[in-house]
């Protein structure tokens, strides 16, 4: 955890009095997090989400800032489960059920596309289908496999997410994020206290995040089947 910087918050100029708890001290202006805790919240938030999702949970898992989109689109496109890691869709929550029915035009757009219904077509009517698929692609490709309003969502960056954090509590979706000094945790179910601008730090709680989401989805699988 050391060498990846995860000790290292933000300046005290910076930081939100409720995050204090998980400081271990201060160096040079810079608030320095407690590890030891640090490890014991990933360990209690990992528990948490294999939990939930070994119940039939569904999560979503947002990430837009530079150092987590793409290590958040990947894993979960590795685990299958769905995504922000471009940008968050205002109303995604909130406005679920206008939102819904893009997704599913995206869905069908795409079947089409695939199946070749739309050579019918003349080619510059085939062209601005396509510019519509990719808008809509763009905007909801990561969420195709929301089919209602997820069960909970992991969270990189409270502070920069303030609209997938507002849609979450205004739904009351349960939270998990990874939650810097400066971040206020008052309504995050789970707190993973590290930094978060840190590359190297984010990839490794979130190898941890990816590999509890793939315990609990084992978990529902063999549940599923009767094995457990």
């Amino acid at each position: 955890m050391l060498e990846t910087g995860m000790h290292f918050g933000h300046s005290v100029k910076r930081r939100n009095p409720r995050m204090d708890k998980y400081v271990y001290a201060i160096k040079n202006g810079v608030q320095i997090f407690d590890l030891v805790k640090t490890r014991e919240k990933l360990g209690e938030a990992c528990e948490y989400l294999t939990e939930a999702i070994a119940k039939g949970g569904q999560i979503l898992l947002v990430g837009t800032k530079g150092q987590a989109a793409p290590t958040i689109k990947a894993e979960a496109e590795r685990l299958g489960v769905p995504y922000i890691a471009n940008r968050w869709v205002g109303g995604l929550f909130t406005n679920w059920e206008q939102i819904k029915n893009r997704i599913a035009k995206l869905v069908e757009m795409k079947k089409k596309f695939e199946a070749g219904d739309y050579k019918k077509y003349t080619k510059k009517e085939q062209v601005i289908l396509k510019r519509e698929m990719d808008r809509l692609e763009r905007m909801y490709g990561g969420v195709v496999l929301l089919t209602k309003l997820p069960d909970l969502v992991f969270i990189v960056d409270p502070i920069r997410e303030n609209t997938a954090m507002a849609e979450s509590i205004a739904k009351e979706i349960p939270i998990v994020a990874i939650c810097d000094t400066n971040c206020d945790p008052t309504f995050i179910t789970k707190v993973i206290p590290a930094n978060d601008d840190a590359l190297k730090a984010v990839v490794m709680l979130l190898e941890s995040v990816s590999k509890a989401i793939e315990k609990g989805l084992k978990l529902a699988k063999d549940q599923a089947k009767g094995k457990v």
